[in-house]
């Protein structure tokens, strides 16, 4: 795959608006900030949750949220996606018939943005997954990518208040999704990796977000070895990845990281020196 097959248009209509306000000085400021707006989902005549999202990929996100709560096997025959907006559902349609009513009672609500909610099984394969154990990560990769992800025009440059999630190979930045929420981005991947047959193996996972116990399970089962975060950690999230044997690197920002778990993998090819900071530009219009 090339560099950026899917990426982030903050241009994008409905995506973000722009509202009127006063800044520090009483002057009248316009900007640009993110919309979101729900989206039901069914799987077949099942509705399973209504999610908060910016509105883009309804499929993939659709299919992505199924994937990791369990609930759509990888080899599963999906018949159709229909997805309405005037009405903000989405519907996956399979051969195999589902019924969800008990996994629905065992409800779960995740520490993840726009409040993201997982189900009672969702670690049911959790032990029995075995991450690639031949996966490197190179540090010139983790500053590549860096680098190539913060200079990408995105919503998260543009207005603030979303998160991003790239699918990487090596240096190479893959697939770029967004949302409201982190869960909704990783589920976005996940979705998107389905439909277009994509291996995990020897992929990376780079987060905007913070590295929860959620977002480390979701990678687990995406089968993904491999997750760098600009963010920091949870102490279950840590723990979670220590089991799955998952390379967990957080905090990277200019020439620093710090692994938490998975240290066998890193190659020491970059000296940090020759690295520069990272500069506050790309990330101050966001915070505004």
């Amino acid at each position: 795959m090339k560099e950026f097959t899917v990426t982030p248009d903050p241009k994008a209509p409905g995506l973000s608006e722009s509202l009127n306000g006063i800044d520090q000085n009483g002057a009248t400021i316009s900007l640009p900030v993110v919309a979101e707006k729900p989206l039901t989902l069914f799987l077949n005549s099942q509705e399973i949750v209504t999610m908060m999202t910016i509105g883009d990929y309804p499929d993939y996100l659709a299919l992505g949220y199924l994937l990791n709560q369990n609930m759509l096997r990888a080899d599963d025959e999906v018949t159709g996606i229909d997805y309405d907006e005037d009405l903000g559902v989405v519907v996956v349609r399979t051969t195999r018939k589902t019924d969800f009513e008990e996994k629905l009672k065992k409800k779960t609500q995740t520490s993840g943005c726009a409040q993201g909610t997982a189900f009672g099984d969702v670690m049911e394969k959790f032990e029995d997954i075995v991450l690639d154990t031949e996966a490197v990560l190179k540090t010139s990769w983790i500053y590549g990518l860096s680098r190539k992800i913060n200079q990408q025009p995105s919503l998260y440059l543009e207005a603030g208040a979303i998160h991003g999630c790239v699918l990487c190979e090596e240096d190479r930045p893959l697939v770029y999704m967004e949302d409201v929420g982190r869960h909704n981005a990783i589920d976005k991947i996940a979705g998107y990796m389905w439909l277009h047959s994509i291996s995990p193996r020897s992929k990376i996972f780079y987060t905007t977000g913070r590295l929860t116990s959620e977002m480390v399970i979701k990678t687990v089962q995406m089968q993904i070895p491999i997750v760098i975060s600009r963010s920091g950690f949870t102490a279950w999230g840590v723990d979670l990845a220590r089991q799955a044997n998952l390379t967990l690197i957080g905090r990277a920002k200019g020439k620093r990281f710090v692994c938490l778990s998975g240290a066998e993998r890193l190659v020491f090819d970059a000296d940090p020196a020759t690295v520069p900071e990272e500069s506050g530009k790309h990330h101050r219009k966001a915070a505004q």
